[in-house]
């Protein structure tokens, strides 16, 4: 999947409109409030076709996913001109309300861990996380895409992060051996994952004790993002990820459009077989 680029390496999810006024922190914490519910299914709309054609060219919208949503559906996008995404997904428009620095903060990096960028895509968020763990730490790089894993090899070589392992996994699976990696993040993705408590077991088995997952996602209210009905509210994100064992709330933030939920890794009653 795509660990911690805010990716499954695909630009999908339109934009219901411009961005607008940044969501409230009470509408958020509403939104937080409520009792868990079964994740929404992905209703059909009529507008969902129109604006899909649009949301490749709506300012500030460069968040990469691993498909897009058509009329319900999911749909693979051709990835094979990299560079034209990596335009879309990087600039001074996402970095105002996706606020990068803000987010890899929460992630309480320290040199020497292990950190997974799940749905790195271009390696939007690799220039922050590098700079935490240090040379004696490891990012992992993860994506679906293999276009996108390649990209973020080169710009790695370039930018000479010997830190970074890009790797191309499986959407159904991270590939990670238990007890290997300090942080995950997973950043406008968690909605996308086929089989989420499947997925979010075998992260809960990757991390080692104390480590955690951050799920960065768009709240009810944000103007761009997926359509509703795709959406997931924070509350169910909290209660899968405690269905697996992790010890999940809601945290605080600074980002306008998106919520954060963070997974931590507990000792478990279960502890002794894992």
């Amino acid at each position: 999947m795509i660990i911690a680029g805010g990716s499954f390496a695909s630009a999908c999810c339109p934009a219901q409109s411009s961005p607008a006024t940044p969501t409230s922190e009470s509408a958020k914490t509403t939104e937080a409030g409520k009792p868990a519910a079964s994740p929404p299914s992905h209703q059909h709309d009529p507008g969902n076709e129109r604006r899909e054609q649009r949301h490749e060219r709506a300012p500030g919208h460069a968040h990469q996913h691993r498909g897009a949503h058509t009329g319900g559906a999911h749909h693979q996008h051709d990835f094979s001109d990299v560079e034209r995404y990596a335009k879309l997904f990087e600039g001074p428009e996402r970095d105002a309300w996706q606020k990068p620095s803000e987010v890899v903060k929460l992630l309480e990096l320290s040199p020497g861990q292990v950190v997974v960028d799940l749905g790195a895509g271009t390696g939007y968020f690799l220039p922050w996380m590098v700079r935490e763990v240090g040379a004696s730490g490891t990012i992992l790089a993860l994506d679906s895409e293999p276009n996108m894993v390649a990209y973020v090899q080169r710009r790695a070589q370039r930018e000479a992060w010997n830190n970074v392992v890009p790797r191309r996994v499986a959407p159904e699976s991270p590939g990670l051996d238990p007890n290997s990696v300090d942080r995950i993040l997973i950043v406008n993705t968690w909605h996308h994952l086929p089989d989420r408590q499947s997925y979010g077991a075998a992260l809960e088995r990757a991390l080692r004790l104390g480590g955690f997952v951050l799920v960065v996602d768009f709240d009810a209210q944000s103007p761009i993002g997926p359509p509703t009905a795709a959406r997931i509210a924070p509350a169910v994100v909290v209660e899968e990820l405690r269905v697996v064992g992790f010890e999940a709330s809601t945290i605080q933030e600074q980002l306008p459009y998106q919520y954060v939920v963070q997974g931590r890794k507990g000792p478990g009653l279960d502890e002794g077989v894992r």
